[in-house]
């Protein structure tokens, strides 16, 4: 596909050239269009399950995309190379009412008037919205997985403690499916093998017959597939024929590409990715679980690249363009959440990743000249999606790894960083085939998974509030801020006589909050199962069509999952301040701590303990024992309890089953500090709690080797759903090539001694910051790294936004 186009400055660093003007006309009309509520998808959705109520889920949700993909509107954008849109407009977040609409309903007068995450929406598609409502009321994931749960754990509910909303709201996701091998054999192949899977039951067996639903339901979606890719062929081709010559020529190109993948094999790479993007979009189509993730680009989309360059098919610079064309189309996907639900993904992120570099299959450096085009198609486009991964190995190239950390200057928070050193060995540890240990991707935020290979949720499951558990296990089981018993009673603050008595206090509150987590999670899992079975995500993942099982019976061939820890720091510090100064010195009476926790630092001793906790107390991320090891050994205590609790896919297929421990927590600090109290590390009541694995704001003193040395002592290979860095630092830190070096050599010491897992910087100053908050219309572009994503700025509320002001700048 050999296009010319006309250059000119818009403002991009030279380094990595510039957007084409195509592609920065397209970026720019893009990002000026308002997000809308569409309706479209709920419609279709709500016709198809009143016509087949009496359906298996799996037909039944087979038959609702084919409806979708049939009717659904779609367009073509003057400026794109790429076709395929998720709703009736750019940006427009669809409905799901099979998992919730209540939220919607409650929130169609208020989506405008949020403080973040702002969505707009008419008057028609108010209506329209509220004329399904009555079908899906206690018809739905939301009602049905309610239902589950059992009446021991509805205390936990009804406080939100576990912060289930995202997965009682939407889909799972959190994966990527067999690209390479979609792009290589096309969905005819998979067709193929669950026709003869279908023909080789025995349907005197009981369990095929659900097996025979199944595969009915993945020739229903390849179908549908193939349709919807024809149905943009033929409006290309119609398209053509009132074009400009060139643009008549462009749209013809597509309208073949369409008319042939995902369905054929794809052997150019303008084809490749058009067939991905198709299979990235009506993934998010079927389902609105988040995290969805485009695997190690860099490696399958490598040999249709390379084969085109070699044949003179496409240029260099058409790649790029190719590859800008398909992060612009990522930003159109969105997802509108709950109110409460956007305090812990602020900034409406979708978390789409791509992995590049890392090692091969047979552990060789991976990285490619199309890595280096990745690197620079995503500093061209400068987008908060999609996530940028770079794998990290000892062995990574210097000239490549000089290159990420161009991109890092550009201050948009990318690429983060993954350590092949500690991941690859942790799966294989876990029982991982060495091959597909070294084939994994990132996933979502800091997560990583083999891709094609994986369930569901390889983390982003319940919320476990360190800090919040602390407080219950010094209230005698009850929390503080409810009022409510959590646990059985196992002694008061006031009582005990040391700090041991404490940790044993900890140890019985957290491991019986642990399984009381694990009872919410499976009750939701088992909601899903039977209730919105993905079967598109399903027959792309290995080996569902080979087992008959969806992803939730059990049809990957790994499945791991994880929770999200939250608040280490605090928990830390917390723990630092009851020993030293109550235990240890003291000079601090436990009435007198409770008292000043009780009344959020209000007296004037209150406001002297405080003091004395923040400056005179060791804090976590200055590489100081005191309180990095205090806080190692009460993370032990989940560690060795979660993994007693087999998730509800084990024993039936895939290898694993089972749960681990992650420090993903989004932005899950800031709507989990909303609800709770003042803590023992001098932290004021309903302020965000500490982010990731990340110290506390303005805490670690000691400069950012220190940060990483206390980072490094966590149980690191026993966290692998992902131990979450974030770094801030000021721009000017990074200006000459001297401190670029030095940043590197950095990072090379924390992944080759310390065997890190994971680092990402923010790359802006304070003041561009503050600036921002008080001229938004002069920092429209101004991208913020938030958690394991990045965001703009502007689309976050004020309490994220404070939250990242007050980050701790470090100087390399």
């Amino acid at each position: 596909m050999t296009i010319q186009v006309k250059e000119r400055e818009i403002g991009i660093q030279p380094h990595f050239g510039r957007l084409t003007e195509r592609m920065n006309n397209y970026r720019e009309a893009v990002l000026e269009k308002k997000p809308y509520i569409c309706a479209e998808r709920a419609l279709l959705a709500t016709e198809t399950y009143k016509e087949y109520q009496s359906q298996t889920s799996v037909m039944k949700r087979a038959l609702m995309l084919k409806n979708i993909l049939e009717k659904m509107s779609i367009y073509i954008e003057p400026e794109t190379l790429i076709v395929g849109n998720q709703a009736s407009s750019n940006k427009d977040a669809p409905i799901f009412p099979e998992y919730t609409l209540e939220f919607v309903i409650d929130e169609l007068d208020k989506f405008e008037k949020r403080d973040g995450d702002v969505f707009y929406i008419t008057e028609e598609t108010k209506e329209q919205l509220r004329s399904i409502a009555p079908f899906w009321e206690n018809n739905n994931l939301r009602a049905k997985a309610g239902a589950l749960l059992p009446d021991e754990v509805q205390v936990y509910m009804e406080a939100g403690f576990f912060g289930m909303e995202g997965k009682m709201n939407s889909g799972d996701a959190h994966l990527a499916v067999n690209y390479q091998k979609i792009l290589q054999y096309g969905l005819k192949d998979f067709e193929k093998r669950t026709l003869e899977a279908k023909a080789a039951l025995d349907l005197t067996v009981t369990e095929n017959l659900s097996k025979y639903h199944f595969y009915k339901s993945v020739l229903i979606v390849i179908e549908a597939v193939k349709t919807y890719a024809e149905r943009y062929s033929d409006l290309a081709k119609k398209m053509a024929e009132t074009a400009s010559p060139q643009r008549r020529q462009e749209l013809l190109e597509i309208s073949r590409i369409c008319a042939k993948v995902p369905y054929e094999p794809a052997d150019t790479f303008a084809e490749a990715i058009q067939a991905t993007w198709f299979i990235q979009l009506i993934l998010q189509i079927e389902s609105n679980g988040h995290s969805l993730s485009y695997g190690r680009f860099d490696q399958y989309m490598y040999p249709y690249y390379q084969n085109d360059l070699e044949t003179g098919k496409i240029t260099e610079d058409e790649v790029v363009e190719l590859l800008t064309n398909l992060w612009i189309k990522t930003l159109t996907i969105n997802k509108v959440r709950s109110q409460s639900h956007t305090y812990s993904s602020a900034g409406s992120p979708l978390y789409q990743n791509v992995t590049i570099s890392g090692q091969t299959r047979d552990k060789k450096d991976a990285t490619n000249d199309l890595s280096f085009l990745v690197l620079r198609s995503v500093a061209q486009t400068k987008l908060p999606q999609p996530n940028l991964t770079v794998r990290y190995h000892a062995g990574l190239k210097k000239e490549f790894m000089d290159e990420a950390i161009e991109v890092m200057k550009l201050g948009f928070g990318m690429p983060a960083f993954n350590n092949d050193e500690i991941i690859i060995p942790s799966f294989i540890k876990y029982g991982v085939d060495d091959e597909d240990a070294y084939d994994y991707s990132a996933i979502g935020c800091v997560e990583t998974a083999v891709p094609g290979k994986w369930g569901y949720r390889c983390t982003g499951m319940s919320y476990i509030n360190f800090p919040k558990i602390l407080m219950i296990a010094m209230n005698d089981g009850i929390d503080p801020v409810s009022g409510k018993r959590f646990t059985k009673g196992y002694g008061r603050f006031e009582d005990m006589t040391s700090y041991e008595e404490l940790e044993e206090v900890w140890d019985k509150t957290l491991r019986e909050l642990t399984r009381m987590s694990v009872i919410v999670e499976n009750a939701v899992d088992l909601g899903i199962e039977k209730e919105v079975p993905d079967i598109l995500c399903s027959a792309l993942t290995d080996d569902c069509i080979g087992r008959g099982k969806t992803l939730k019976e059990g049809g990957a061939v790994y499945d791991f999952i994880s929770a999200l820890q939250i608040g280490i720091a605090n928990l830390a510090d917390s723990l630092a301040a009851i020993k030293k100064l109550v235990f240890e010195d003291g000079v601090v009476s436990q009435a007198e701590l409770w008292e000043a926790l009780m009344t959020d630092w209000e007296s004037e001793r209150s406001q002297e303990i405080q003091d004395m906790i923040i400056h005179d107390v060791p804090k976590y991320g200055n590489d100081d024992d005191y309180a990095d090891q205090l806080v190692t050994k009460a993370y032990d205590v989940y560690i060795d309890e979660i993994k007693k609790y087999p998730n509800t896919r084990f024993g039936r297929g895939p290898i694993g089953g089972i749960r681990y421990s992650g420090t993903s927590s989004i932005s899950a600090n800031v709507g989990q500090g909303r609800g709770t109290m003042a803590t023992p590390d001098g932290r004021k009541a309903w302020t965000p709690l500490a982010e990731g694995c990340s110290p506390s704001h303005n805490m670690d003193q000691n400069g950012p080797t220190a940060v990483l040395k206390s980072v490094a002592k966590l149980p690191t290979e026993e966290i692998l759903g992902g131990v979450l860095l974030n770094q801030k630092v000021n721009p000017q830190t990074l200006a000459k090539e001297e401190d670029k070096q030095k940043l590197i050599m950095l990072l090379r010491t924390f992944f080759n001694k310390l065997k890190g897992y994971h680092i990402q910087y923010n790359v802006v100053s304070r003041e561009t910051l503050l600036d921002a908050q008080q001229h938004p219309e002069n920092h429209r572009d101004l991208i913020v790294r938030v958690a394991g994503y990045s965001a703009f700025f502007n689309a976050l509320s004020k309490a994220t936004q404070d939250d990242i002001i007050e980050r701790t700048e470090h100087v390399i």
